[in-house]
């Protein structure tokens, strides 16, 4: 799971930076930040689960952002529909590996 992780959020933070704009850049940075902390930042091993429960509310937050920052005739663009389908994609990822193994 680790590796689809990785992937949907480096998508999904090279798509907002692609687009530009201060705001856009950023929220791009912010998911790369996440994911370094996630995986590759020793220090921060001990906190995977907050830092899992970070990326998740900060996923949940850009797509609410992108409905409450954009008029209902603009939700259906094709760059903002593919990036709602992989920020939705990684949250439902991101909540599976914080789930107990089963047994």
């Amino acid at each position: 799971m680790r590796y689809v992780i990785i992937a949907l959020t480096l998508a999904t933070a090279l798509i907002h930076i692609s687009l530009g704009g201060p705001l856009f850049i950023l929220n791009g940075v912010g998911y790369i930040a996440l994911l370094v902390a996630l995986y590759w930042v020793p220090q921060t091993a001990a906190y995977r689960k907050e830092i899992r429960y970070a990326l998740i509310g900060y996923t949940a937050m850009t797509i609410i952002a992108y409905f409450l920052m954009n008029s209902p005739q603009d939700w259906l663009n094709t760059v903002g529909i593919l990036t709602k389908v992989v920020e939705l994609s990684l949250l439902v990822v991101l909540w599976r590996e914080g789930q107990p193994a089963k047994k």
